[in-house]
């Protein structure tokens, strides 16, 4: 059970890491921002039977480039409440992932709809973006990086996290 504050109202709120249907806050109704952890155990009820799709960030502690990543999804969850749902795997505590999805270097995000996965990739210098999820793109569509210049894609947003540029 995870606790979280209301985008609309700021009531707190207690979402469990695996339900079916869309989180919503208890005072308001809102769909609520949904982050999840998950493990070797735990993951197939998490991420893979979940009603929406989900972005499954393989991260470590000791990662510096994932604690940049981090910010960035939270602000992702907030912003598609109700039609996204973001599942963090710790790769020192859940191996047996690691290995399932060939994890070599951190971070590393995947896209799961209905039980499928496409690979992307979070990992980004400040010379790189990562393009976590294309807005108005099929669901599951996992787009990996780009280099900076020229315009972004049309109907992405920039989200800047310490002064890196990650395109959603």
């Amino acid at each position: 059970m995870t606790l979280v504050d209301c985008v609309n109202c700021g009531k707190r709120n207690r979402v469990p890491e695996a339900a079916s249907g869309v989180p919503r806050c208890g005072s308001c109704h809102h769909p609520l921002p949904w982050i999840a952890e998950a493990g070797d155990g735990t993951f197939a009820e998490v991420a893979e039977r979940a009603d929406l799709p989900v972005v499954v960030d393989f991260w470590a502690r000791w990662c510096q480039p994932c604690r940049t990543v981090t910010p960035v999804l939270e602000q992702l969850s907030k912003e598609m409440a109700g039609r996204l749902k973001i599942v963090k795997v710790d790769v020192d505590r859940a191996s047996g992932l690691a290995r399932r999805f060939a994890i070599k270097h951190v971070p590393m995000m995947i896209m799961i709809d209905h039980g499928q996965g496409r690979r992307g990739t979070g990992r980004g210098t400040t010379h790189r973006r990562a393009a976590l999820l294309g807005r108005g793109n099929a669901p599951g569509t996992v787009l990996t990086e780009r280099r900076y210049g020229g315009p972004p894609p049309t109907g992405w947003l920039c989200l800047q996290c310490r002064g890196r540029g990650f395109w959603v």
